[in-house]
């Protein structure tokens, strides 16, 4: 006779339990759905049970696709322009060696830099090599990673062209990609909207998916912009673009007039780096407004600033078009202010968003963009649902036709394993995607395949005029080899399709692979726990398998 501990029986019951327990809010989607999203509103569901759902992708629950590229080559522009600034200010103080020093046109990944006396061209390429080893320069500005070899230069007649070095690049690159997700993540969490899809596609592009949101539009108003913030001192301003701008000076046209624009210091005092919160506010006119406040350091940089230039315009550029030019009319010690403009409620809450998400470091295209409806996704889930009671329902008068009581045990082990599968969804935060449907399907199939071979051993045990204990023990030993090599195998392709696959190809893997799991405990487990409670009570003589 089988013998049964208690912790045998107690440690599956407890697992079982916990199963039923984390996949129930699933079976009350609608309401724990609400609850999540409306917390301050009334729900039947009970607020000590869990409440973590499967979370549907975007071909189950609708969305917006989007498909985007970072423009890497303007951030490394940017580089060669501050670089050049520097660069300047050095060779400035040896122009009697020199020469005269000017920037001529070249492509976005080179800096051309003409000097007037060729023949000291050796002198002013090793006061530019000072910055190839100045890595407190390129890390602290840029923060990026910083190779042993920056800069590449070379020189022809007068002319010094600076360019990256192809692993600095890598490294920019990477570091732009990065960034750029992370913001893109940041916004996109701030609207709230659960499970998006944030990858990285190839070199440059970024693969968005957002389930739940019915307007691209909305999507392209948080991601399309850079948000890039500074705050800028103000030489002086015009109806004409024609300043007689200086190497360190900026010409930015105002958001409000077209006719009007402003000269500008092109250092910026402080930037939206420095920002530690931002929050949509209204004016003391009662005018929708975005407030803000600094970290410890540019707040007392900001004050000071502040505190020297009362009565003076102060220019708060957004994405290189000024948003506001107040006047400072007193000292702001907080490191804290307001931004007013011509906003609306919206407006000011999508600004508040990109700036507390932070400013992208390029500038991104969109490449592609869908809208899937959630009718499109509602049918596919009510098809799977179709698929997975017929496909069920068969499995399981089969098993009972079958293989008798034995095959009621390996039913209810079936339906323990679909609820197992849920709830280790639910709990590891996986998507379901239409694949995914799929795979929960396979592993129905799946789930009484090692029942059958088990079944099977049994009845040759039988035949052999083998006990009833002796021929269930026999036939579990003789099947376990080829359960775990039929399984083993699958669970090999099905990792290789989530580490190689990519979308829905790992929604399918995610379930497929979980499936296999729970499928061996089930019937490893949970079936020979019921057939040995059976044998334990019942003794049953002759066994009809």
């Amino acid at each position: 006779m089988p013998k049964l501990s208690f912790f045998r029986i107690a440690l599956t019951a407890l697992i079982c339990l916990s199963a039923l327990l984390f996949a129930s809010p699933n079976f009350f989607y609608s309401a724990v759905d609400k609850k999540i999203n409306n917390p301050n509103q009334t729900s039947i569901w009970p607020g000590f049970m869990p409440s973590t759902l499967i979370k549907l992708g975007l071909d189950l629950r609708g969305g917006v696709y989007m498909l985007l590229e970072v423009k890497t080559n303007d951030v490394i522009q940017e580089k060669f322009d501050f670089l050049w600034t520097d660069i300047r200010s050095s060779l400035v103080k040896k122009r009697k060696e020199i020469g005269s020093i000017r920037r001529i046109d070249a492509s976005e990944d080179q800096l051309k830099i003409q000097i007037g006396n060729s023949d000291n061209i050796d002198f002013a390429i090793k006061e530019i090599e000072k910055f190839n080893s100045s890595t407190e320069l390129f890390s602290s500005r840029w923060s990026g990673a910083v190779t042993r070899d920056i800069l590449e230069i070379n020189s022809f007649e007068n002319i010094i062209t600076i360019t990256f070095s192809d692993e600095q690049k890598i490294a920019l690159e990477k570091q732009v990609i990065d960034q750029s997700l992370e913001i893109i993540r940041r916004r996109v969490d701030e609207t709230g909207t659960r499970e998006p899809t944030i990858q990285k596609q190839g070199r440059k592009r970024v693969l968005v998916q957002v389930p739940g949101l019915g307007s691209s539009e909305e999507l392209i108003a948080l991601l399309g912009r850079t948000a890039k913030l500074t705050f800028n001192e103000v030489v002086s301003m015009d109806t004409s673009s024609n300043f007689p701008a200086k190497m360190d000076e900026i010409v930015v046209r105002s958001e409000e007039s077209k006719d009007l624009f402003f000269l500008l210091k092109k250092r910026p005092v402080v930037s939206g780096e420095n920002l530690t919160n931002a929050q949509p506010s209204f004016d003391e006119n009662g005018l929708p407004a975005v407030s803000f406040n600094f970290n410890p350091s540019a707040a007392l940089k900001f004050g000071n600033y502040t505190k020297d230039n009362i009565g003076s315009p102060f220019a708060i550029v957004l994405d290189d078009v000024v948003i506001s030019a107040p006047t400072i009319r007193s000292h702001i010690p907080g490191g804290s202010g307001i931004i007013t403009g011509n906003f609306s409620v919206e407006e000011s809450n999508r600004l508040a968003i990109l700036l507390r998400s932070g400013a992208l470091p390029a500038e991104i295209e969109v490449l592609e963009l869908r809208t899937i409806g959630p009718e499109l996704g509602r049918d596919s889930i009510n098809a799977g649902k179709f698929a997975a009671i017929v496909g069920g329902i068969l499995v399981l008068v089969f098993m009972w036709l079958t293989y008798g009581l034995f095959g009621i045990f390996a039913n209810v082990a079936l339906t323990l394993n679909i609820i197992l599968v849920m709830a280790l969804l639910s709990i590891l935060g996986a998507t379901l995607t239409l694949p995914g449907i799929a795979g929960i399907v396979l592993t129905i199939g799946m789930a009484v395949d090692a029942n059958v071979l088990v079944f099977e051993r049994i009845k040759e045990e039988i035949k052999k005029n083998s006990s009833t204990y002796n021929a269930i023990k026999i036939g579990y030993e003789k099947a376990l080899s080829s359960i775990v090599d039929a399984n083993v195998t699958t669970m090999i392709a099905a990792i290789i399709l989530f580490f190689f696959g990519s979308g829905p190809i790992k929604g399918f893997s995610v379930t497929l692979g979980l499936g296999i799991i729970t499928s061996v405990f089930t019937a490893l487990l949970i079936t020979r726990l019921f057939i040995d409670l059976y044998m334990l009570f019942y003794k049953p003589k002759v066994l009809r398998v």
